[in-house]
């Protein structure tokens, strides 16, 4: 994988890896409940997406519920929306300090690793060979070579706490009783962590760490109370044949100093900020992924403004070769195929007349 992102940046061309596993969940028809609830779900839908568009990289389902599902937290689901987490588990600094770390076969977990596992068999990457692109897309077609890396997915320590502890209290827990605060955060790092190492036995080349929560705080406190325990992360599970891509859509341009202390060998950014602002602060040898608006442009947009989007996009990007396109977070449930389309098509063409 560190020769995988040498590549991507020494070639010419530049390469997408949207955030998306809803469109193939949708085309299988099966249910958001089902794909989270069941490996073999997950898996066919994530295989379904690789046959179909020449991303560089296969996405398993961003989902925020998983490992606050395992420490006991209560989750609502739908058919067609995301989990999200119903109530708080953890109501004082008593509650943190009684807080056992699960085990890996808690709640989802199980599937989540079976998912990843069926997935990366699938996939099987070449090492340190990037996918083909093919010399024409249409997603009519099966002939998209989908051999490539897998990114599992994981939340980030900080998104984690909040969710255990709500996301405002943790916000008043870091000023008033920060050592509670550290307590939890440590909790949820050693789950975390331990979550990270299966998914790289699965054969997973990587895992795109979730920590939306730590756009909240600004950049000292992102270093405190995010990036000092996802460095831990970082430094157990990441080298050569595996990495983490850190993903923050909460920040606006104010915390990538913080992201970029982890060490992370690429960073995902969200539409709230300007890519050509934030790149400039990502090491040139790191990837930097985003940042479509996964709603306006993939879910709601028509396929023209997608295609003008990714043109316009790829024409402010032009300068940094460290640069992959993506979508500023996961793709919704009900994003058209059509504007996933347009967004491959104009990145063929654009590459096309490189």
């Amino acid at each position: 994988m560190t020769q995988w992102v040498a590549d991507i940046i020494r070639k010419p061309e530049v390469t997408a890896i949207p955030v998306m596993t809803h469109p193939g969940i949708e085309q299988n028809g099966h249910t958001v409940r089902q794909a989270v609830s069941d490996g073999r779900i997950h898996y066919e839908a994530v295989m379904t997406l690789a046959r179909q568009f020449p991303s560089a990289a296969a996405c398993t389902i961003m989902d925020l519920t998983v490992e606050a599902e395992a420490f006991g937290a209560r989750i609502a689901f739908s058919d067609d929306a995301v989990p999200a987490v119903a109530g708080r588990l953890l109501n004082d600094a008593d509650d943190i300090r009684q807080l056992q770390v699960p085990s890996l076969k808690a709640a989802r977990i199980p599937q989540y690793l079976k998912a990843n596992l069926l997935a990366a068999k699938a996939l099987s990457p070449q090492p340190s060979a990037l996918s083909p692109q093919p010399s024409t897309v249409n997603c009519q077609l099966s002939t998209v070579n989908f051999q490539r890396p897998l990114f599992a997915g994981c939340i980030g320590p900080f998104s984690l706490a909040g969710r255990l502890y709500d996301m405002s209290d943790i916000m008043v827990l870091i000023y008033e009783d920060p050592e509670a605060a550290h307590v939890l955060l440590d909790k949820c790092t050693q789950f975390i962590l331990k979550y990270c190492q299966a998914l790289k036995l699965t054969g997973a080349n990587g895992v795109m760490m979730a920590e939306p929560a730590a756009g909240l705080l600004s950049n000292d406190d992102c270093l405190r109370f995010s990036s000092q325990y996802v460095k831990r992360i970082v430094d157990s599970v990441q080298d050569d044949s595996f990495i983490v891509v850190l993903h923050n859509c909460g920040n606006q341009g104010h915390c990538t100093h913080a992201m970029v202390a982890t060490g992370a060998a690429a960073y995902h950014f969200g539409n709230k900020c300007r890519m050509a602002d934030v790149i400039r602060d990502v090491p040139p040898t790191a990837l930097a992924m985003g940042n479509l608006d996964p709603v306006s442009l993939f879910k709601d947009g028509t396929p023209e403004r997608m295609r003008q989007a990714t043109l316009d996009l790829l024409q402010e990007m032009r300068p940094y070769p460290n640069f992959v396109l993506s979508s500023g977070c996961d793709t919704p449930p009900h994003t058209p195929i059509g504007n996933v389309n347009a967004c491959f098509e104009a990145l063929h063409d654009w590459n096309h007349e490189l």
